[in-house]
């Protein structure tokens, strides 16, 4: 019996957010709205998202000894994720800069802090809690080496998924365990280019075929507005999207991220459970924040049977 449903190995960062008319370009100042401050951060998000929708979670993180760090270990206790093995202290709460535009869309700066300094001895202190769970979940805003010994000290039979964002070169050791490895548009063209010299082309069941062909036992391409796509062996299929007035994307990878690593541990095809982490991601996004917008079971229940109810009367 696990302990977890979910452990969720990465990042914690307070959200600094103004909402603009338009992004600046080069050499351009803009004026926003007030600056709001969320609890963020790829991981803290993903654990939230997860503990929010039933799952029970655990964070692996690292956080400063200030306020933002105490406003982050707050949000996740609310959510009920288990917090004992975040550290704290090393440098300040990692920060990211966001700005948000009308359609929604953002553009994000992050500053690691913290995060940077959580180690591969961080892992190999918490070697019990890596059994504790039937799926990890990681992303790249921790360092290299610290996703490096989670690959390298997962026991056998628990399942990885890695978040490539943001996208770096990944070793082999890490592609080879990803299942699935998750990527947008632009992460698949910059995984794909850091291990081969043959660039991105033609469509999305191409690039997760281009990415396959790395390693990983499964790929699954986010799509925004447009789904996504999942691949493994058996080939590649789409997933359609939900059609929702979008407000906020921020945090939608995330909660799309935490949805399917959870059902992917409840024993769903990898089909099934993107099918189901759509769904959270398009609930997300019409929602303003990350956390705040990441929604309960009850509310993607509730989004399914809307969609139902519309399709009966135009059907």
């Amino acid at each position: 019996m696990y302990d977890y449903d979910l452990l969720v190995v990465g990042s914690a960062n307070a959200d600094l957010v103004i909402g603009v008319e338009r992004r600046p370009g080069p050499g351009e100042t803009v004026l926003g709205s007030d600056l709001s401050v969320h609890p963020g951060g790829k991981g803290a998000n993903q654990a939230v998202a997860a503990a929010r929708l039933g799952a029970r979670t655990a964070l692996l993180a690292r956080l400063g000894d200030d306020a933002h760090g105490r406003l982050l270990r707050d949000a996740q206790e609310a959510a009920g994720v288990d917090t004992s093995w975040v550290r704290a202290g090393g440098a300040p709460t990692g920060v990211a800069l966001i700005t948000v535009d009308p359609s929604g869309d953002n553009s994000i700066v992050v500053s690691p802090g913290a995060n940077g300094r959580l180690s591969p001895a961080d892992v190999r202190e918490s070697t019990a809690l890596l059994a504790s769970a039937p799926v990890v979940s990681a992303q790249l805003e921790i360092p290299l080496e610290t996703v490096v010994e989670v690959v390298r000290l997962l026991p056998s039979g628990t399942r990885f998924v890695l978040n490539a964002s943001p996208p770096a070169r990944l070793p082999a050791e890490v592609l080879t365990a990803c299942d699935p490895l998750i990527v947008n548009e632009h992460e698949a063209r910059v995984v794909s280019e850091h291990a081969s010299a043959t660039p991105l082309d033609g469509d999305p069941a191409s690039w997760a075929k281009a990415l396959l062909a790395l390693g990983p036992r499964s790929v699954v391409v986010t799509l925004g507005g447009r789904g996504a796509l999942v691949a493994d062996g058996g080939g590649a299929a789409p997933v359609p999207a939900v059609p929702v007035r979008a407000v906020d994307t921020t945090g939608a990878g995330d909660a799309f991220t935490a949805a399917l690593a959870w059902r992917l541990g409840t024993g769903e095809t990898l089909s099934d459970a993107a099918a189901y982490a759509v769904r959270v991601g398009a609930a997300a996004v019409t929602k303003r924040g990350a956390q705040a917008s990441f929604p309960t079971a009850q509310e993607v229940a509730s989004l399914d049977a809307a969609r139902a109810r519309l399709a009966d009367r135009t059907g």
